[in-house]
């Protein structure tokens, strides 16, 4: 259905000793922009492949950070509960631990009382990834949720990319795992290809100049993925955060738009950027990330130019965003609920990035009810 050409980008990571590249998907709206419709299409073609479980009843587990647009979008195309992986801090929860292979950021959990809730409800766990490389990631999870829950339930993969080696692969089928993706790849010349890259981009150090938003925005009725999900409910929660900021901003006098998610939070703000895009409007979709990656001046180069950040839900954490272009009206849209100092320098710091070249920044935060 896609070539290795469509969905692949090599980028050059910077300090990971496990793996010197990082596989840039064009399509997905993560760390390069893209036409909302775009990145919605790929999501619901990979959607189209799981129409083989549409007898059971399932859940889909999108994987943190990358994953969480994909994993709403197949649960909402499914109609099925959803629920995501995160490696933030909630208060007065219970989690599941697990580890994530190869990543910089190796700690992730997912809501155990929120599991205890629906296990005995579903069938099937479906887990959603942008790539799926060697399948520890997953079997760390499945291997965790057996010991939780005993060996009931039955799992699938759904990823965009599968670089998996083939005995990897027959011990998922031997298992019945099934294996669903939109193209094969194969990771052996990745690594050669990110030594060849010259990391001599733009690079933006932190910025903490005093400045303001063009206007901001506070609106209730926040749905958190973090949490099990009813994706009806959350899909219309989407749709009223896409109206009330149609409400508020005075939006008419732009033709370009820029929409802007922050690290986990990625869906909500992709289906306002896809509203604005049906609305007739030019509209790119990305999000801000922790993945420190290399920028290079090569225009072959997925990547080419870099600002540094503190986030809005640790300002401790150093969190990155690339190629911020031109547009008429930047829409940077949360689920952060640090106000006020809380979450002041993360505001800023994102602020004074997307500055540089735009004069029009309006801040969205999506609050509780």
């Amino acid at each position: 259905m896609y070539a290795e050409t469509d969905l692949v980008r090599i980028a050059k990571r910077e300090n990971n000793k496990k793996r010197n590249y990082l596989v840039v998907d064009p399509l997905q709206g993560k760390h390069v922009p893209v036409a909302p419709g775009k990145a919605l299409q790929v999501f619901t073609d990979l959607a189209g492949l799981l129409e083989i479980y549409k007898d059971e009843r399932l859940l889909i587990v999108g994987f943190a950070e990358t994953a969480t647009a994909i994993g709403a979008c197949l649960a909402i195309e499914l109609g099925v509960s959803y629920i995501q992986t995160t490696r933030e801090e909630l208060s007065d929860v219970e989690y599941l631990f697990f580890s994530e292979e190869h990543s910089h950021a190796t700690e992730q959990k997912l809501v155990k009382s929120d599991l205890d809730e629906i296990m005995d409800r579903i069938d099937r766990i479906i887990f959603a990834e942008d790539e799926v490389t060697t399948g520890k990631t997953i079997w760390n999870l499945i291997t965790a949720l057996e010991q939780c829950y005993g060996r009931k339930i039955k799992f699938a993969v759904a990823s965009l990319l599968n670089g998996m080696p083939q005995e990897a692969m027959e011990t998922f089928a031997s298992r019945g795992i099934g294996l669903h993706y939109l193209a094969k790849i194969q990771h052996d010349k990745y690594p050669e290809m990110a030594d060849r890259a010259v990391a001599d981009g733009i690079y933006h150090q932190e910025d903490m100049s005093e400045a303001e938003y063009t206007a901001r925005l506070d609106v209730e009725g926040r749905r958190d993925t973090r949490r099990l999900t009813d994706t009806v409910e959350y899909k219309e929660a989407c749709r009223k955060l896409y109206i009330e900021i149609r409400e508020h901003f005075p939006l008419e006098g732009c033709r370009k738009f820029l929409v802007l998610g922050t690290e986990e939070f990625m869906f909500p703000a992709l289906y306002v950027a896809k509203c604005l895009e049906e609305s007739g409007y030019f509209v790119r979709f990305h999000a801000t990330t922790r993945s420190p990656i290399a920028v290079s001046g090569s225009a072959e180069y997925p990547l080419h130019e870099r600002y540094e950040l503190s986030s809005m839900y640790d300002e401790d954490r150093r969190i990155y965003v690339y190629d911020i272009g031109c547009y008429d009206a930047v829409i940077v849209i949360t689920d952060s609920q640090k106000i006020g100092q809380d979450g002041q320098r993360g505001e800023l710091s994102l602020l004074n990035a997307v500055r540089k070249n735009n004069e029009i920044v309006y801040f969205v935060r999506w609050c509780g009810k």
